[in-house]
Parts: C-alpha cells; structure tokens; sequence
C-alpha cells in the first residue's frame, strides 16, 4: 500500500468520497503513479478538473496540498526558496548590539534554518508525504522545465548556505498543462501522463450530483444539456468547463429555478460565460438551445 492506496478501485473511491468523481482510466494512472513514484501529467482543456483533481486527491489521502502556480517568467527561486532578508539585518542588529562578534560566525548564523523561506517545492520535500501540485506547467519557460526535471529525478534540492534537503518519502506531483505550448519530452518521459477530457452527459451530470447535491437532478440535467450544446460551438472564446456548469447550476439553484427557461438563463449567463462575446452570442441563441 502506498500513501494509503492499494488499488485503482481504492483510488476511485477516495475520490468519490470528495465529490470528484473519476473513471477507471484515470483512477488507474493516478494508482500507478503513487505505486511508481512517478510525477503525474494531466493535459487537457481548460475546466476539465486536473487542478481539482489534485486538490481531492490531497483531501481523500488527508495529506497536505502544495500548489506551486506556474507563469511566464518564473525561475528556480520562486518556487524553491529565499532568505529572509529582514530578518536576517535585524538578526545582525541585535549581535551588534550584544557586543563584539566574530564576522564569520556572524555570517554563518545568517543561514539558519529560522531564516529560511520554504517555496513550494522546498515545502513539498519537506512536508512529505504531501501532494505537490504544479499548475499550468505549460506557461512556464524551457530553463525552468529543466529545473523542474531536476528535482523530480533525485526528490532534493541543494541550498548552497545551508545543504541538502531530500524528501523522506517522495510526494505524490501532480503537473498540469492546457497545452498552451508542448512540453519537452524529457519532462513527459519522467511522468505518467493522462488527457482529460470534458465528460459526456451522464457523466457531467453526476458530477453536478455529487459536488453540488442542492441542485435537483431535473435542473442538473437542463443545465448540463446546454453546456454540451456551449461546448460544440467553434464561436465561443472560452466554453465552459466542468467548474462553470457547477457555478451555473447553483446559481440557478440560489435563485429559486426549478426548471430552466429562457429568462432564469439569460440571467444568471454571468456564471457561466467570461467574455461578453461569448455571453452575446449565448444569449441570442438561447431560445433555440432550450427548445431541443
């Protein structure tokens, strides 16, 4: 048993009990990776529920989440460590004020452990058994893919001031990507990989079901039907994704709407739509959507 899982069947299970609810494709990779002790690369569009998945598989597992959010421009220090500057000056205040001191000691007490600011990978190795989640990985550069390579090859990192820190069990690493760039093979070779897709009818509606049990299931499946509907346009800037239907069908829900109809929908569009594009085209086209 590893981190608490014995089998892809134990995997779906946990998850379900959090309200994320996975086929066996899915649940069996995220097994194996735990079992291997391999990263975990989920792609797939925007709303399909990898961050989420992360985020049920930390809670099923009662361990604690890492999230380490990815952006143009980030580098090894941002997501591994820093010093704490000002503490470290008042730190060296204070010798001084205690008398004479020697300037290497000095120097050597600056990097303590008590100064030392854990980013999310430090954290992560660190805290384990933990689950670290890497978001958007994909809008990160080249340099900090092969960092990342690094450190989920050996689980430790050196810190130049202060040694090395290896990771006593290895975390469960989620990486996630919308695909806004491929990522190099090297990183892809390390990892156990999986594409989420938005799910079918059924399944999106059960998932409304189970996360959002205050919505009736006549309701769920109203709204649940126009999002598939949304998701087949090639007009819309950004359909919407699994977190969007659950938005809209507790809003409608909020708001007392039994049954959808034109006027609760075109209301309450806010929730489900983020562009004012893409919310104009919906809502002139949402009296054709509601009589199919």
């Amino acid at each position: 048993m590893v981190h608490g899982i014995d089998s892809a069947a134990d995997v779906a299970a946990r998850l379900g009990a959090t309200g994320y609810l996975s086929d066996d494709e899915l649940a069996t990779v995220v097994f194996l990776a735990a079992r291997m002790q391999r990263p975990l690369l989920l792609e797939g569009e925007p709303g399909t529920g990898k961050t989420a998945l992360a985020e049920a598989l930390a809670q099923s597992l009662e361990l604690p989440l890492v999230r380490l959010q990815c952006y143009e421009g980030i580098d090894a220090s941002q997501a591994l460590y820093d010093w704490d500057f000002p503490r470290q000056i008042l730190h060296l205040r204070a010798l001084e004020a205690g008398g004479e001191v020697d300037p290497d000691e000095a120097e050597k007490s600056l990097y303590d452990e008590r100064f030392l600011l854990a980013r999310p990978v430090l954290a992560a190795l660190r805290q384990a058994p933990a689950v670290l989640l890497v978001d958007e990985v994909d809008r990160a550069d080249d340099e900090f893919e092969a960092f990342l390579l690094e450190v989920l090859s050996t689980w430790q990192v050196t810190i130049p001031e202060f040694g090395t820190v290896t990771a006593p069990e290895p975390p469960l690493v989620v990486l996630t990507s919308n695909r806004t760039r491929e990522l190099h093979d090297a990183l892809k070779r390390r990892c156990l990989y999986h594409w989420i897709d938005h799910p079918g009818l059924a399944r999106e509606v059960e998932i409304v079901r189970s996360r959002a049990p205050e919505v009736s299931e006549a309701l769920a499946r109203q709204v649940v039907e126009v999002v598939q509907q949304l998701r087949q346009r090639d007009d819309l800037l950004k359909p919407p994704g699994v977190a969007e239907t659950l938005d809209w069908a507790r809003a409608l829900t909020y708001l007392g709407t039994t049954d959808l109809d034109l006027a609760s929908a075109a209301t309450t569009l806010g929730a489900l739509l983020k562009y004012r594009e893409d919310a104009d085209r919906v809502r002139a086209a949402l009296d054709r959507m509601l009589a199919r």
